[in-house]
């Protein structure tokens, strides 16, 4: 019981495990719930998952019938039951952003439950998102919190773009740091270039042999010439003289960084991309411009649903993780720390309408030009924020400037 209680009585019970700074075990806890969430609803999300659910577990049909969620529990699937999950999880994070507000230190009663509780906030989450199913008047619910959603996805892409940018100039520094006591950092720092560009380079090729042809697809041509060139234009900037001059920690591994995330986004881009059907010899309809894996049709589809969903996943831990440190805070207003208090660690990251209502998770990222643009329009304004980093140093040379 002492474990579900709070944190004291979970470091009594559990002396095996490592010590932690309490503030870093409560980050980690409410990432945990976040994540958790997430893995839900993507769940919800699959029509994969819910077919293999109603083929293997006993009784399924009765059960859904049980709970009134109809015959093959469609009231828990689909893009509705996920903005009701959101819902009662964006309740729950707000009621404890507003408890934590004027918090001075982790003495006081508030702190304690901040930092405790941990199987009572749990049942609170799990109450919360399933009470969002119950709310009266779902069609205008839905349509309000579609809007609200919107908002809060942009904000969240931008913030994890500057995250994403800062993470780059952060492992950077803290590897370069370690040369001057272990030449073998130079070592790993090349190593790890040299796997960026690889992947980059690597991916980049691969996407002109699945979605180019030699007669047709030149918008994806161009896109993926004016992608590869803009990560030949941040690595040129990156390692330039007047950049070095101002910015020597600056190097060709945050570009390699920026670079795969280019070549990742373009990829999701380019296969949610609407198929293109055009008239062969022969008079049939022939789809151009996507691969050709034969039967398993929607491979690639798959591989953009397990990258974006490891990607965001290592996003919220990043964030949830870091982005309260000082450090972190001081990286999104464009300050850094100095590079010579920086101490090399492997792990640097841790400072001491109803048509939507059949969406699933596989074809979520397909088949739609405003997400395809969407995509394309974060990567660049990804590259953006890169060459501003490198860029805003010679603008304002009056400003100091640390990377």
């Amino acid at each position: 019981m002492a474990c579900c209680c709070g944190s004291a009585g979970c470091s009594l019970c559990c002396d095996c495990c490592p010590r932690i700074r309490q503030s870093l075990s409560t980050r980690f806890m409410y990432a945990l719930y976040f994540i958790l969430v997430v893995v839900l609803c993507c769940i919800m999300m699959s029509t994969t998952v819910a077919h293999k659910m109603k083929e293997h577990i006993p009784f399924f049909e009765d059960m859904c019938k049980g709970i009134k969620a109809g015959d093959t529990c469609e009231k828990l699937v689909g893009y509705s039951a996920v903005y009701r999950v959101c819902f009662g999880m964006a309740c729950f994070f707000f009621i404890f952003c507003l408890l934590t507000l004027k918090i001075n230190n982790s003495k006081s009663c508030r702190a304690h439950i901040h930092n405790g509780f941990w199987f009572f906030k749990l049942l609170l989450l799990g109450a919360m998102c399933s009470g969002a199913f119950f709310i009266p008047d779902q069609d205008t619910f839905l349509n309000a919190w579609r809007y609200v959603g919107a908002v809060g996805g942009f904000l969240f892409i931008g913030i994890q773009l500057l995250l994403l940018v800062e993470f780059a100039h952060k492992w950077n520094k803290n590897w370069t740091a370690g040369t001057a006591s272990n030449k073998l950092w130079y070592a790993s720092l090349a190593l790890v270039t040299l796997i960026m560009y690889s992947i980059a380079t690597g991916g980049l090729v691969l996407m002109a042999v699945f979605y180019t042809q030699k007669d047709g697809c030149m918008e994806n041509k161009i896109l993926l010439g004016v992608n590869g060139g803009l990560c030949v234009l941040i690595s040129l900037v990156a390692i330039s003289p007047c950049v070095q001059n101002r910015q020597p920690h600056s190097g060709l591994l945050q570009s390699g960084v920026i670079s795969c995330y280019v070549t990742y986004l373009t990829f999701s881009a380019l296969s949610s991309k609407p198929a293109e059907v055009v008239l062969d010899e022969h008079g049939k309809n022939v789809t151009i411009c996507v691969p050709d894996f034969g039967q398993d049709l929607y491979r690639d589809e798959n591989l953009v649903t397990i990258l974006g969903t490891s990607l965001l996943i290592g996003c919220i831990l990043y964030s949830c993780l870091t982005s309260t440190t000082r450090s972190s805070s001081d990286a999104l207003q464009g300050r850094y720390a100095a590079p010579e208090l920086e101490i090399a660690r492997c792990c640097f990251c841790f400072s001491p309408g109803g048509e939507y209502e059949s969406a699933n998770i596989e074809s979520f990222f397909s088949g739609s030009w405003s997400i395809f643009w969407v995509k394309m329009a974060s990567c660049w304004i990804c590259v953006l924020l890169y060459l501003c980093t490198l860029v805003a140093p010679l603008c304002c040379p009056t400003r100091e400037f640390s990377v």
